[in-house]
């Protein structure tokens, strides 16, 4: 018997071929984002037990939150291709939650028109667990490059530069911007931030040294 979350990675595997998505929002993120979506979920549920009725919202938001990314695709068309899929698996409600999610948890949309108002507090949370393990998974440098590099045709230091520039203007900032809600993430961006700034400086200094041919 095919499980969903079976179905949910041969649907990013899916759709990660089909509109070209890289690795840096691929598979691999979607699983990173899960697992920090499930510590915040579990940190939570003491505070709010009624947030396990959003649990398989939040673990399919989790892994699929890229598969309608304007930067690879039409939003609109992602969602609907989303909603499809998932029509077979869960409910109308959980579907209404997944796209409430994946549709409004984007950086760019945070900074522009600020968290969604929802009316359901258990919804309002399952969103923040979301987001907020989508962005402690920025705190990636590597992740940065490797966007970076599909961008830029394989350009190393221009990749390097580019992703040093998000880091300083928007990853590092993300707390004082008041983007963390929870006490988990709150506590995790504070090591994951210590973490890429060692290396980026770790990069700078393998860039200095690269070797030339001849």
């Amino acid at each position: 018997m095919t499980t969903l979350v079976s179905k949910l990675i041969q649907f990013v595997l899916l759709t990660s071929s089909k509109y070209q998505i890289d690795e840096s929002h691929g598979l691999s993120h979607g699983m990173n984002v899960l697992h920090y979506a499930m510590q915040i979920y579990t940190s939570e549920l003491p505070r709010i037990p009624n947030l396990k009725t959003q649990e398989r919202p939040i673990f399919i938001s989790a892994l699929i939150h890229d598969m309608c990314d304007k930067k690879y695709m039409n939003e609109e068309e992602g969602i609907k291709r989303i909603e499809d899929f998932l029509c077979e698996n869960i409910t109308p409600e959980e579907i209404e939650t997944t796209k409430l999610i994946i549709s409004t948890m984007s950086y760019s949309k945070v900074k522009k028109n600020g968290f969604p108002i929802i009316d359901d507090p258990q919804k309002q949370a399952a969103y923040h667990i979301v987001r907020e393990a989508d962005l402690l998974t920025a705190y990636d440098f590597d992740r940065s490059m490797i966007y970076h590099l599909h961008q830029s045709k394989s350009d190393i230091h221009k990749a390097y530069e580019n992703a040093k520039e998000v880091f300083d203007n928007r990853i590092f900032k993300h707390e004082e911007d008041g983007l963390f809600i929870t006490d988990f993430s709150k506590r995790e961006a504070l090591s994951l931030k210590t973490m890429a700034q060692n290396r980026i400086n770790a990069w700078n200094r393998i860039l200095l040294r690269e070797p030339r041919f001849p």
